[in-house]
């Protein structure tokens, strides 16, 4: 454990509109795959936390769900889960669009949630490798100026890598000195499961693309060694829908698009996990699972009603 005086650990919450490039940030900031990613709303359901180490201080990023409107329970879950990463935090990161500018949406973001908050809140202006001339971004700067009182305004491209360490630096300027929170080894708090089942909702989201809204689950039911060889993981889950036709869809003609999200996801897991995989897919339709408050708990999604 990192003993060195003037320390510093905090926690950063990542909050933006869906499709910002909340997850895409903190998978590069971490160098490695902690949040799924997909152009679909709702790819983030809920917080995924993720720590990154740094010899002079410890950032624990908390990469927030997409805040959006809805009426549904999962909806309402979501953005639970976005407003108590931000009351968990020390630090805000609020990210928008270089290439959108500012939204309807960013501004009542501010509005409804940053306004009256009293911590710091730095703006991260992604996808900056989008336009055309960078001298577009200074009145983007000045008009991000006069919506909030932002302790600091940070072009970046999270894809690209660009300017990343300079957020770093800007944000450990924010968070206070501590001794780690964490220990070094550990870069998150997920269950093994949940992972699991999000590394498989995102091969759905990326082969079935506009066919199926974001209105699919996956539980994984069991996950257990082999009996022979301790190597294997053996991995059994279930993908839910809401209609029958997204079953279909899913399973693919004589079960071809079912075989190749599997295929796709045990390759992944294999590769983050280190371990030899089985998985063993289903579909399962489970009309207004949105609603199921006992599922979405089994499912890793807390309501707080």
């Amino acid at each position: 454990m990192t003993e060195e005086k003037n320390f510093k650990a905090g926690f950063v919450a990542l909050v933006g509109r869906p499709n910002v490039g909340k997850s895409t940030l903190m998978n590069n900031l971490l160098g490695t795959k902690l949040s799924i990613v997909s152009p679909k709303p709702q790819t983030t359901r809920m917080r995924i936390l993720g720590v990154k180490h740094d010899k002079d201080a410890q950032i624990i990023f908390l990469d927030t769900p997409g805040v959006q409107k809805g009426k549904d329970i999962l909806t309402k879950t979501v953005v639970e889960s976005a407003v108590s990463s931000m009351e968990e935090a020390d630090v805000i990161a609020m990210i928008i669009e270089a290439d959108k500018g500012w939204t309807k949406e960013d501004e009542q973001i501010v509005e409804n949630y940053l306004r009256d908050i009293d911590k710091p809140v730095i703006l991260v202006i992604n996808k900056i490798d989008r336009l055309k001339d960078k001298r577009m971004l200074l009145p983007l700067i000045e008009e991000s100026q006069s919506k909030f009182d932002f302790k600091e305004i940070v072009p970046i491209s999270a894809i690209k890598g660009e300017n990343l360490g300079k957020l770093i630096e800007v944000l450990k300027r924010y968070i206070p000195e501590s001794p780690p929170l964490f220990p070094e080894d550990q870069i998150t708090d997920l269950p093994l499961k949940f992972f699991i089942a999000e590394i498989i909702r995102e091969k759905v989201f990326k082969n079935t693309k506009k066919e199926i809204p974001y209105s699919t689950a996956v539980e994984v039911e069991s996950l257990e060694e082999g009996k022979v060889n301790k190597d294997l993981l053996i991995i059994r889950a279930v993908i839910y829908v809401e209609k029958d036709n997204h079953k279909g869809i899913i399973i693919g003609k004589k079960g071809q698009m079912l075989k190749k999200i599997g295929k796709e996801a045990r390759e992944e897991l294999e590769f983050l996990l280190g371990k030899k995989i089985h998985l063993e897919l289903w579909v399962k339709v489970k009309h207004r699972w949105k609603e199921d408050i006992r599922l979405l708990k089994v499912l890793g999604y807390q309501y707080i009603s």
